[in-house]
């Protein structure tokens, strides 16, 4: 069974670990090899327990059960994070929505299975609750996952460059207004 909550400090560690395997299978040959090796999952845990401590919208997808035949407790295998537009979501002096969703990650092997979708949901949610009419979020345009944004609506709106190393790359902007598109592509029970 796979159920998305709130996420706690506890979580910290477990998010950490999910955001480093994520990037390494998603990034090799879009960001630095270097860049990728040395990410810490230490290092993200400690930024993770400050944004859930702080009151950022921060969701978690959670196995259990049948789920986890191998394990005997549940599993933490993707998260997602929600806030109000950072300084970085205004283009050319237009905001690209109230809300952004800084970030959205899966496992591999829980991929394909509707997480996404209900992260995405749970932020979205969150974020229409606190007021926001329009949601946004960056990904990098070569990433191979970006289809996923386009599938749930999402209009590219903006690029921008972002240096990660010493590699300059280009993200794109992916806009829902009004948030309701984001809300109604992505059901919380998948």
């Amino acid at each position: 069974m796979i159920t998305v909550r709130r996420a706690q400090p506890v979580d910290a560690m477990a998010i950490g670990t999910v955001h480093v395997a994520a990037w390494r299978s998603t990034y090799p040959g879009i960001l630095p090899d270097s860049y990728l090796a040395n990410l810490s999952v230490s290092r993200l845990a400690a930024h993770y327990d400050a944004a859930i401590r702080s009151g950022v919208g921060v969701f978690v997808a959670v196995a259990s059960g049948e789920e986890l035949r191998a394990l005997s407790s549940p599993r933490i295998v993707g998260f997602a994070t929600a806030g109000r537009t950072r300084a970085g979501g205004i283009i050319g002096g237009h905001e690209l929505g109230e809300g952004e969703i800084e970030t959205l990650y899966v496992l591999d092997d829980w991929r394909d299975r509707g997480i996404g979708r209900r992260l995405m949901a749970a932020a979205a949610t969150w974020l229409s609750e606190r007021g926001c009419r329009s949601v946004f979020l960056w990904v990098l345009r070569d990433n191979p996952s970006r289809w996923f944004y386009l599938h749930l609506g999402g209009r590219p709106a903006a690029e921008a460059p972002i240096r990660f190393a010493s590699r300059l790359v280009v993200q794109t902007a992916f806009v829902w207004d009004p948030i309701q598109r984001l809300l109604a592509a992505s059901p919380q029970e998948s």
